[in-house]
């Protein structure tokens, strides 16, 4: 039986939430300090939500954009707006193949579903809902609000997977699946290997650039994506 623990970012891999994140936090970083035009231009995806405030806040001028009781501050009052914002629009699109992909690693041996993201724990929880996914389907996960620094989450979720696996994983047990370059290398540290789908900003040869084992323009074709995730190399040459 071939363990794994399969990792899922979520915006721009799972789902995509309209803008919704966006507006969110930068109505929770206005509230703190007034944004520039420079901060309006700060890119998201691959970054948590920690540093996207910080670098809103650097960008903006803030005289001391790390400092954490803010950080922790913008980050609560972020998560009460995007809740707001995920009511109010309710426009949150599941991109293709995911469903049925969940469905089938739920019912594989082995397999271990979780989370990698840049979002905060509640927040990520909010914008699953919103698409209509239990987040219990992840039994474990690690989030933006473990840490600031995205290379430091595989590790996490791989320790919190040690009572469903039986150790921590590491290697080729770990697959993480995200959109960005930043979810291709961040579980380098483990050895984790990064499957990519290019549903959210970047194309599929900037993906495999950044050293995606395999890339698919989304996740519709369930058994070539299986097929990469339990990949054991026993087949190369």
């Amino acid at each position: 039986m071939r363990r794994r623990l399969v990792l899922f970012d979520i915006d721009g891999t799972i789902l995509l939430p309209a803008g919704a994140g966006r507006r969110a936090v930068t109505r929770a970083v206005a509230e703190h300090f007034p944004l520039t035009d420079e901060a309006l231009q700060v890119r998201f995806d691959g970054k948590t939500d920690p540093l996207i405030v910080m670098e809103l806040l650097a960008a903006s001028g803030h005289p001391d954009p790390r400092d954490p009781h803010i950080i922790k501050d913008v980050c609560e009052r972020y998560v009460d707006y995007l809740d707001e914002e995920l009511t109010r629009t309710r426009d949150t699109t599941i991109l293709p193949g995911v469903i049925r992909l969940l469905e089938t690693l739920e019912s594989t041996p082995g397999v271990v579903l979780g989370l990698v993201t840049g979002n905060v724990a509640r927040g990520a929880r909010l914008k699953l809902a919103s698409g209509g996914i239990d987040p219990d389907r992840f039994r474990v996960g690690a989030y933006g609000s473990d840490s600031h620094h995205r290379p430091d989450l595989p590790p996490i979720a791989a320790r919190r997977a040690e009572p469903f696996l039986g150790r921590i994983p590491s290697g080729a047990e770990v697959v993480i699946i995200g959109d960005t370059p930043a979810d291709v290398t961040c579980g380098a540290g483990i050895g984790a290997r990064p499957v990519a789908v290019a549903t959210g900003s970047y194309q599929e040869a900037v993906l495999l650039e950044a050293g995606a084992a395999a890339v698919f323009a989304d996740l519709s074709d369930t058994r070539r994506v299986v097929e990469a995730i339990l990949w054991d190399g026993s087949n190369s040459n």
